[in-house]
């Protein structure tokens, strides 16, 4: 290992700024040289830009504007950026966030170059291969030389697909760590006042590709929706992948329906913290509305942070019954976790990737993931 290595920190989407926030912070207290990757999966302004100021990011090192386009059209293009920029960086260590198309492909370049890699969020599964991101996580979690998990259930999984007990820390979940730091700006009257929303409102999150991608599967998540408006407003930040079909389907403005631009990171979870009813299929929403106690309904068969059923505030509903469980969910009230939050979901997961990264480029050796450094 050089004697000032180099760790590159490849983002992609909005999820994945959102967990590297902590763990840059705390390798740059420990003194470790760093630089993060934009790979403009996310090239939207708001889905990006807006990310990097709230959550105190420094600017990357190099933005390689892959934007949208097919699976196969932006991993390639990702493929070909990523590994000029490491013949170019040459990092000793490359970390690499969530299930994204970035992290599948950084993961891959890096294999076939010879660097070493990191991925945070390691040993999701839903169990469902028709989901690309589930293809993601596998394949990266097979060639990833630490991997860090979030919650216990990771360590299982990763066990039966073989991966080393040596490579994994259980260290819990950076997305929580920036949450926490959030909470002292997490104002929802003035996002609300802003949009024009009433005290009492739901928030909603689509962009899954079985939920948006075709028309049939798009009309029958709107009809839900709308039948949900009728109970309360709704308010929709569109995400750009699937906007235009889920207008067709007719998500657009209306009496009970307010549809918006993609909020930034304080602004949405200000909204989230007043919301009555979160409606999504997103998987970091369920972990975030788990931690401020908001009744979370997850369009999706099946989810890769069971977590938050067990311990959390969500529950899994397909289109034809989300009215009737939204029904419930706000007769019931404001919902609370299920006894003791997630281990080490404490807001201090940065800290202990930091900890294991800069150990590992020392060459020191590692506990396995049974031994993961506890919180104080």
């Amino acid at each position: 290992m050089r004697e000032n290595p180099l760790v590159l920190h490849v983002l992609g989407a909005r999820p994945n700024f959102v967990k590297a926030a902590p763990v840059v912070r705390a390798l740059a207290e420990l003194g470790v040289r760093q630089g993060i990757v934009h790979t403009g999966q996310h090239y939207d302004a708001l889905m990006s830009d807006v990310f990097f100021a709230d959550l105190g990011l420094p600017e990357p090192v190099a933005n390689l504007a892959v934007g949208s386009g097919t699976h196969a059209k932006q991993t390639a293009a990702l493929l070909v950026g990523l590994e000029e920029l490491c013949l170019e960086q040459e990092p000793d260590l490359v970390v690499v966030y969530g299930d994204v198309n970035s992290t599948l492909a950084a993961i891959l370049v890096c294999a076939k170059l010879g660097i070493k890699t990191a991925h945070v969020e390691a040993g999701l599964r839903s169990f469902d291969r028709g989901m690309p991101e589930e293809v993601n996580r596998v394949v990266t979690d097979a060639l990833a030389d630490l991997l860090f998990a979030t919650s216990p259930e990771a360590l299982a999984y990763l066990a039966a697909e073989g991966v080393p007990a040596s490579k994994v820390h259980l260290v819990g979940n950076p997305m929580i760590d920036s949450l926490f730091s959030a909470l002292p700006s997490l104002d929802p009257a003035p996002v609300a006042a802003r949009l024009g929303l009433p005290a009492r409102y739901a928030v909603a999150t689509l962009h899954r590709p079985a939920n948006v991608d075709t028309a049939e599967a798009a009309k029958e998540l709107v009809d839900a929706v709308l039948e949900v408006s009728r109970q309360l407003p709704i308010v929709v930040p569109v995400h750009p992948r699937g906007k235009a079909r889920l207008a067709e389907a007719g998500l657009v403005d209306g009496e009970t329906i307010k549809v918006v631009e993609p909020l930034g990171y304080v602004d949405f979870l200000s909204l989230v913290r007043g919301a009555a009813l979160v409606v999504t299929d997103s998987g970091g929403v369920q972990e975030e509305t788990t931690m401020l106690g908001v009744p979370c309904l997850t369009l999706r068969p099946n989810t890769e942070r069971p977590i938050t059923v067990t311990h959390g505030t969500n529950r899994l509903v397909t289109p034809a019954l989300l009215p009737a469980a939204a029904e419930k969910a706000l007769s019931d009230g404001a919902a609370t976790p299920a006894g003791e939050l997630p281990v080490l979901w404490d807001g201090k997961s940065g800290p202990r990737i930091a900890t294991v990264i800069a150990a590992w480029l020392k060459g020191d050796n590692l506990a396995p993931a049974s031994q993961a450094i506890r919180s104080e």
